[in-house]
């Protein structure tokens, strides 16, 4: 058989066959070397499956979304247990998304204005936090708990005042946060709830997935996070109106639901009389909100379908990395608070935090680099004190007292990683070093 007279499908298949042999040559993992080897924080973890299904979609020729993402949103809305899935391009995308689709006028009297507020933390990552002022409220801010790195219950009755109408907050390292406590409150007092699941997909709390109780959930799809598609998020819903409304925000503000390259799904595309258009305007044309185009392509979500498959031995990993990781470090309390998962929660960890007591022999400072130099990778907690960062000094906001456990968080808080990629030598080696701390400690005071 000549190559010109071959079918498409078979060439797919050879394709696909090349591609296998490919990752196999330039791609396959390579043995860990302690002490030359790096030990990075976070990363990808796949397998000749998510190159065969990136180059299968680009076959398709159908670079926007497409029958992937219709797969994806499909199959991750039912492993998180929700109704509605809708794929973005990131996670700070889906952040984006879900905030200001509160901001809809549809919503009537519970709609978000300028000037409303909104209860966050600002120990955390910047996009939990920024589409609360890109939209013009003010991010209400409240201290965290150690050592979960989650809102201080205590303080959320103080937080709310007559202009509070939604919370929005993470998992902090995919440690659920007191989930009861959060929407006791947001029942009491008739407030939106945006849970930010980008750090805890699979996260449980009271044996249910985290991103199933507010009104929103987001998630990311950047490599770090527990599944990757290189880029991409989600925002995920029980309610199909507030899907539609996201999908609105995201796909320019259009008033339209027609999938892409789709037209006339209601029936009625040139029957409508919205706003001041003339009537019979083309409804693919008509916008109802002041969006974005936040889509991901299907290549991105074909990586996430190879990537679905796999996630919940990925969970399952990051719970074994984190259980191996404590019980190796809990000797070294003397220097470290090691995490404490919330209350009636089962994390799915994206990361294993410690913070430098006070009064320890050493600083999280020397620690951070001294780890560093032995190939450990560390991150410190994101932003830290969000308020203390450049970006953010001068803008509108309220704070519930001093923050001081923020600050602390800041000064002293770092991660270490523990995703699937760690095996049981790294977690070795990582004991082995974090265990040469005291002495190194010593040597300096000495020097």
């Amino acid at each position: 058989m000549t190559m010109t007279s071959k079918t498409a499908s078979q060439l797919r298949e050879e394709v696909r066959a090349i591609v296998k042999q490919y990752y196999n040559v330039a791609l396959a993992p390579q043995a860990f070397v302690p002490g030359q080897s790096s030990i990075p924080v976070s990363g990808k973890v796949f397998d000749s499956t998510e190159l065969e299904f990136l180059v299968e979609a680009s076959l398709d020729a159908w670079l926007t979304t497409g029958r992937f993402a219709a797969q994806f949103e499909r199959e991750f809305a039912a492993f998180m247990g929700v109704r509605c899935a809708s794929l973005v391009n990131s996670g700070s995308s889906a952040n984006l998304a879900a905030l200001s689709c509160l901001t809809s006028p549809s919503l009537g009297d519970r709609r978000l204005s300028a000037g409303d507020e909104v209860i966050t933390v600002a120990a955390g990552f910047p996009t939990t936090v920024n589409p609360i002022i890109q939209n013009g409220l003010v991010p209400v801010f409240v201290d965290v708990q150690l050592p979960t790195y989650n809102i201080d219950g205590t303080q959320l009755e103080a937080a709310v005042s007559e202009r509070t109408k939604a919370i929005m907050l993470a998992h902090t390292l995919g440690n659920p946060f007191d989930v009861d406590a959060i929407m006791e409150l947001a029942t009491k007092h008739n407030l939106w709830v945006i849970e930010d699941c980008c750090d805890a997909v699979g996260s449980l709390y009271k044996g249910r997935n985290v991103g199933t109780f507010g009104h929103f959930a987001t998630t990311s799809f950047y490599p770090a996070h527990h599944i990757t598609m290189g880029e991409g998020g989600c925002v995920l819903t029980q309610s199909p109106a507030l899907k539609k409304l996201a999908e609105s925000f995201r796909d320019w503000g259009r008033d339209c639901w027609c999938d892409p390259g789709k037209s006339n799904t209601c029936g009625c595309r040139f029957e409508w009389k919205l706003g001041d258009l003339p009537s019979g305007y083309d409804h693919k044309y008509i916008y109802s909100h002041i969006g974005y185009n936040l889509k991901a392509t299907d290549m991105q979500a074909a990586v996430g379908v190879a990537q679905l498959k796999k996630l919940p031995g990925f969970i399952a990993a990051r719970r074994a990395n984190f259980a191996k990781l404590h019980a190796a470090l809990s000797d070294l309390d003397d220097i470290f608070i090691l995490p404490k998962a919330t209350e009636h929660s089962d994390p799915s960890w994206f990361g294993f935090p410690l913070a430098v007591r006070k009064g320890a022999p050493t600083t999280r400072n020397q620690i951070v680099r001294f780890l560093e130099s032995r190939n450990i990778a560390t991150r410190l907690l994101f932003g830290g004190n969000l308020l203390r960062q450049p970006a953010y000094r001068d803008i509108q906001r309220r704070a519930i007292g001093d923050l001081r456990n923020t600050d602390f968080v800041m000064n002293n808080v770092f991660w270490i990683g523990l995703y699937p990629g760690i095996s049981q030598s790294m977690i070795d080696y990582m004991a082995e070093t974090f265990h040469q701390i005291p002495k190194a400690a010593s040597a300096a005071h000495g020097a």
